[in-house]
Order: C-alpha cells, then sequence, then structure tokens
C-alpha cells in the first residue's frame, strides 16, 4: 500500500487494512518492530522483545477480528506460556509462564500477534513506572516526565505508536492514571467483568481489572466485548448486560442525564490548577452538549477509603512476597527486592486480620452508598489524577527517607512503624497524587479517564467518568461522544508520534 504509515490506524483500522489485503500481515509486524527499535532506546516502554516467536505466529496466526495486529502485553498477570513475567522485579528473572493466563489464551483467539511485554514498577506497586533493576519508562509527550504506572510501559508504547493498544490492569489506577500522563484512553471495567484465571479467582481482593490502553475508544471496546464472559471459579461476576460494547461507541447517548462532578480531593489534599481546569472545562461541556451537571462530592469517607485500600495493598505485598520463595527456592530477604517494596510486606506483615476484615467491610461500605449515588446521577467526574505527570525521579526518597527504609527494613520494623502511627503519612504521601482513581476500584464500579485538557507545557490532563457497577455501556457511549469533540486532545500530537 503506497503510503502506507502504521502509527495511523487504530489497531481494528490495521484489521481492516490486514483483511481487505491493502497491506500484508508481514508489513505491519515490520512496522511496529522498526518503531519499537527506534524509539524504545528513548522510552523503555518495551523490556521483553518477542521479535522471533511473533514472526513465528504469522505461520500459524488465527483468523480472528484483529489476524495480524501488533500488540504488547504487560510484565504481570497477563502471562504468556514460557515467556518471563518479572512483574519488574530482579527476583522474578528466573520465572516461566506454565501456560498462558485466560485473558492471553482469549486474546490469542482475536488473531493479535505478541510482540512483547512493558515495562511496569516493581510488582506493579506505583503510579510511576520506575522499577530499579529495568530503569524508568519515560513520557512521549515529554521523556523528562513519566508516562505513569503501574502500565507506564504500555501506555508509552501506545501513545508514540508502537502499537495502537497494549495490555494493561488496574488495581488502584494503573490504567486510568497513564491512561491521563500520556493522552489514551482507559477503561476500566466492573469488577468480575474480565477474566482473571485459570490458577486464580481473584487479583488484589477483586481490586484489579484487567484491559488494554488504546488511543481509540472503539479498540477498548472491542477487546472488552471480547474478552468479558463468565468465569468459572472466579471469585466475583459482574452484573450480566446482554449489550455490544462497540455499539455503544456510535450509539447515541440519551438526555438529559444527571452529572455530578468534584475538583477536591478526598484526602484533603492538594489539586494542581490545570487539573481542576480539566474537570470544571469538561462539566461545560457537558453543560452546553444538554447535560445536567451539578457540583457534588461522592457520599464516602475518602480517607476511610485511602486506608481500607492501603491495608489490601500491604497484606498483597507481604503475600507477594512469601510467593516469591517459590520462584527463589528459598525465603525472600531484604536485599530481593526494592527497598519501599521490602518496607510495604513488612507492614502487611504486622497487619492483623482484624484490621483486614475492617477493611473490607468498608470497601462494602463504599459500595453501597455509591450505588445509591448512581440512582441519581448517571456519571461522577472528577480529575484522573491530582497533579500532572511528575519528573523521572522526582518522587524518589530523600537521602535521609532511604537511610530510614534501610534502617527499618534491615531490621523488619512493620509493626514498629504502625505502632509510631507513620502509617498514615505514609498513605497521605502515596496517594496525593493519585487520590481520585482507587474508590472504584473498592466498589467495583466501571471508571474510565479521558483525554480532554493538557497544562501549558502541553502534558496531557485526564478526566475521570465514574459510572453504576454494570455500566460500562453508559462510560462507552460518552466516550465515544466525547472523541468526536473538539476538547479530546489527540495524541498523534507528541513529539515522538511521528518521529
Amino acid at each position: 500500500m503506497d503510503g502506507f504509515r502504521y502509527q495511523d490506524y487504530d489497531a481494528l483500522g490495521l484489521a481492516e487494512l490486514i483483511a481487505s489485503k491493502e497491506v500484508s500481515k508481514e508489513e505491519v509486524l515490520e512496522s511496529a518492530i522498526t518503531r519499537i527499535d527506534k524509539l524504545n532506546p528513548s522510552l523503555n516502554a518495551v523490556i521483553n522483545k518477542m521479535y522471533d516467536s511473533a514472526r513465528n505466529s504469522l505461520k500459524t496466526n488465527e483468523k480472528g477480528s484483529l489476524s495480524g495486529v501488533p500488540i504488547l502485553l504487560k510484565d504481570i498477570t497477563q502471562e504468556i506460556k514460557g515467556e518471563p513475567l518479572s512483574a519488574g522485579s530482579k527476583a522474578l528473572l528466573t520465572y516461566r509462564a506454565p501456560e498462558d493466563s485466560l485473558l492471553v489464551a482469549k486474546m490469542r483467539q482475536t488473531g493479535v500477534v505478541f510482540l512483547g511485554q512493558t515495562n511496569v514498577p516493581e510488582l506493579a506497586l506505583m503510579g510511576i513506572t520506575e522499577p530499579a533493576h529495568y530503569g524508568p519508562s519515560r513520557n512521549p509527550w515529554n521523556i523528562k516526565h513519566t508516562p505513569g504506572g503501574s502500565s507506564g510501559g504500555s501506555a508509552a508504547a501506545v501513545a508514540s505508536g508502537m502499537v495502537p493498544m497494549a495490555g494493561a490492569n488496574d488495581g488502584g489506577g494503573s490504567i486510568r492514571i497513564p491512561a491521563g500522563f500520556c493522552g489514551l484512553f482507559g477503561l476500566k471495567p466492573s469488577r468480575g467483568r474480565m477474566p482473571v484465571g485459570g490458577r486464580f479467582g481473584r487479583q488484589m481482593q477483586g481490586a484489579s481489572q484487567d484491559l488494554v490502553l488504546s488511543r481509540s475508544v472503539r479498540d477498548s471496546a472491542f477487546m472488552l466485548d471480547t474478552l468479558k464472559g463468565f468465569e468459572k471459579g472466579a471469585a466475583f461476576h459482574a452484573p450480566p448486560i446482554d449489550t455490544n460494547y462497540m455499539e455503544c461507541v456510535t450509539k447515541e447517548i440519551r438526555k438529559p442525564l444527571r452529572i455530578a462532578y468534584s475538583v477536591k480531593s478526598p484526602i484533603g489534599t492538594e489539586v494542581h490548577a490545570d487539573c481542576k481546569e480539566a474537570v470544571l472545562l469538561a462539566a461545560k461541556l457537558l453543560e452546553n452538549m444538554g447535560f445536567d451537571v451539578e457540583e457534588k462530592d461522592a457520599p464516602v469517607d475518602g480517607k476511610k477509603i485511602a486506608n481500607s485500600f492501603m491495608t489490601m495493598y500491604f497484606g498483597e505485598v507481604a503475600a507477594m512476597l512469601v510467593e516469591m520463595e517459590q520462584v527463589l527456592g528459598r525465603k525472600a530477604g531484604y536485599h530481593d527486592v526494592e527497598q519501599t517494596t521490602w518496607i510495604l510486606g513488612m507492614i502487611g506483615k504486622a497487619t492483623s486480620a482484624e484490621e483486614w476484615v475492617i477493611a473490607m467491610r468498608e470497601w462494602d461500605k463504599a459500595a453501597y452508598a455509591m450505588e445509591s449515588f448512581h440512582e441519581i446521577y448517571d456519571f461522577y467526574i472528577t480529575p484522573t489524577t491530582a497533579f500532572p505527570a511528575s519528573s523521572i525521579g522526582e518522587l524518589d526518597p530523600s537521602p535521609f527517607e532511604k537511610l530510614m527504609l534501610g534502617v527499618f527494613g534491615k531490621l523488619r520494623m512493620g509493626g514498629f512503624i504502625k505502632k509510631a502511627g507513620l502509617v498514615d503519612q505514609l498513605v497521605e504521601k502515596s496517594l496525593m497524587r493519585t487520590p481520585f482513581t482507587q474508590l472504584a476500584n473498592l466498589t467495583g464500579q466501571p471508571a474510565m479517564s479521558v483525554p480532554l485538557h493538557e497544562t501549558k507545557d502541553g502534558l496531557p490532563v485526564g478526566v475521570q467518568f465514574v459510572a453504576a457497577m454494570g455500566r460500562e455501556d453508559l462510560l462507552y457511549q460518552m466516550a465515544g461522544m466525547l472523541e468526536q469533540s473538539d476538547q479530546w486532545k489527540d495524541v498523534k500530537k507528541n513529539p515522538l508520534f511521528y518521529a
């Protein structure tokens, strides 16, 4: 095809070109490989290149709707049989996946070509992607800034045009945060909508759901249509809904819908002016479109939500360190993981069953409160993040903090940190830049980040939309409408997209 420019097309667009024989699968694959090789030295988005297996797969490629379309997967939970899955940690470098995860197996049936795996923070624990072992991923809009996390490598790859979409998952904002920072579309489905097996029945106690980061809304909708469904053995199942999400993207949304918005941090911390402005401009746009828009905070205690989320988070890290021992063949120690990871695990070990149960009950209270809220309001809108993307290294612990982390870690002082009342400070520091996304993870609601604003320096700023449990259809309708508006920011305008 004369004048074919690979990065101009979303996944469905590439699939259409391949199906019509305007371009070959080989041409598309080699275009993707060329872009990765050209841009990855600057962005550090891809940490495992699977070029040979990708080329070989074209010989037996599935005849699905996305046959021949290249995709990257995230280096945690999205297991490809025989490939490494390090979760960003040097301790897991020898691990090889015994089988495709159910998610990957279902993706494979669409005919996509797995081209590699993307960078994540160690154990996917941070809202930035700066693992000690692999080094930081960088934002295509400005390589001095983070693409976010934990799906930061995937976001950098998609935003730079390496691939049209990439695997991602979201246990506290890890799809929406990098979508917001990189000018992408990212939707976290309802709890239980997506497969989590085959060897597990839940991820992060139901907080985490998989899907993709994409440049177009329709690519995300297509993947949710393809991957959703009942899964035997899963701990949770989303409310059944007989709908086609791809059709929702182009379906006119009924009016007037009621929309609540807030620009206040739920934990009482600062919110950057650009992040507030993004929501206020979105609210004005929606009001002009005929929606009933009202400033209204969510009916939950933000600090209790934050603390209950972090209680789960501490416990999950402690459990991950225990599971890591199966790969290491010995007990995990202080030097096997990063300082912060070790400290989080030590706090988890010092967390009681009583604290855990109380935290889980807060999730249930919040879910009931938000369901009542959505009987009145169809959408709840907030900034995706409280600040634009930070500079690489900006959030590193100070020399003093590193010293104290070392002392506490080596002496296994998780219990002391809790007794000294330092956990509240840790929670605030951990979430002050990203305090808006965790609520939907705890309640199980679907939520998305849409690219509707940017800073004066040209960094994207996302706006988060949350809907009632099971109402991804409404989110895709809204996203499809907004994608056609002048306010939607074009990711192709970043400096590396046509580099």
